[in-house]
């Protein structure tokens, strides 16, 4: 079978290249250089001439402050193309696979883990276009698969495990938000799961809204504590401290906990607790420095 992955550049693409490196499936792995996702004719001939039966879209626009002023721009890349790669699906009779986020809530007070049919309430752009491209999935009525997940971060590219190891290794001190609530979540767990699934061909017939993340629940200051206890940086004086000291053009959810109950029922696969993952983040991240 012949799959197509966007975004192949990022976080999750990358770690979807890990993940598939022994499949028999043939994976094309493809970013803005090698296909413009938000033109529907390049998209719909990409699958045509490949015979691609399954898309992975790990593509997006994800820069949460920049997008209060980047409306369209964040409208374009998270609906417009994601309704493209969903119209392409349903055309020619393939699977979507659809990587969301737990941004879609956060307006309402939440203090139970989210689940997949509750009412998205975005509280920024990010989150009210990345809902939209959920929308535009269900309104093309392709078959899909769309994933939520939350707070990820990898060895690869920018991401807040990377930017905490340098910062906890450089300053004296630091102030991290103790009132914002999720779970961290490592790219290459999803990423494992999303090729297994696969692999085992259970996308099929599961079409629907699934929640993943790792196993536990914690604040950012607690996420960044064990970063720095585990990486040797426990000189830096880190500090708890309220989200109104950082203003940010968007509101963050205060608590995104996914409730992951669906995703195990369906697919009986084993969701690592986040402090063991990010353990085997650092240790890969450690010996890439040493390379």
């Amino acid at each position: 079978m012949n799959i197509l992955v966007t975004g192949a550049n990022g976080q999750l693409g990358n770690c979807i290249r890990n993940a598939s490196k022994d499949s028999e499936d043939t994976y094309i792995f493809t970013d803005v250089d090698e296909l413009d996702i938000t033109d529907s004719k390049g998209v719909n001939k990409m699958m045509k001439d490949n015979d691609v039966k399954l898309i992975i879209n790990c593509a997006a626009y994800t820069n949460v402050d920049k997008a209060e002023t980047d409306v369209v721009l964040a409208e374009k890349l998270n609906c417009d193309a994601v309704a493209n790669l969903a119209n392409a699906a349903k055309a020619n009779d393939g699977t979507l696979i659809h990587i969301s986020t737990d941004y879609v809530f956060g307006g309402d007070p939440y203090n139970t883990p989210c689940r997949e049919d509750q009412k998205g309430t975005p509280t920024g752009v990010y989150g009210l276009t990345k809902l939209h491209g959920e929308q535009a999935i269900e309104a093309s009525g392709c078959k899909a698969l769309i994933f939520r997940t939350a707070w990820l971060y990898s060895e690869y590219g920018r991401n807040f495990v990377k930017t905490m190891l340098n910062l906890t290794a450089t300053k004296p001190e630091l102030k991290v938000v103790f009132d914002q609530t999720g779970t961290p979540t490592y790219a290459q767990d999803l990423a494992d799961a999303i090729v297994n699934i696969i692999e085992n061909r259970k996308y099929e017939g599961n079409e629907g809204i699934y929640h993943y993340s790792n196993e536990g629940v914690c604040s950012w200051y607690d996420f960044t504590k064990a970063i720095a206890k585990m990486a040797g940086n426990e000189s830096c004086n880190i500090q708890p401290c309220h989200s109104d000291e950082f203003p940010s053009p968007v509101k963050r959810p205060a608590y995104s906990v996914l409730d992951k109950s669906k995703f195990k029922d369906t697919f009986g696969l084993k969701v690592p607790y986040w402090m063991d993952s990010l353990e085997i983040c650092l240790g890969n991240i450690k010996k890439e420095s040493k390379a």
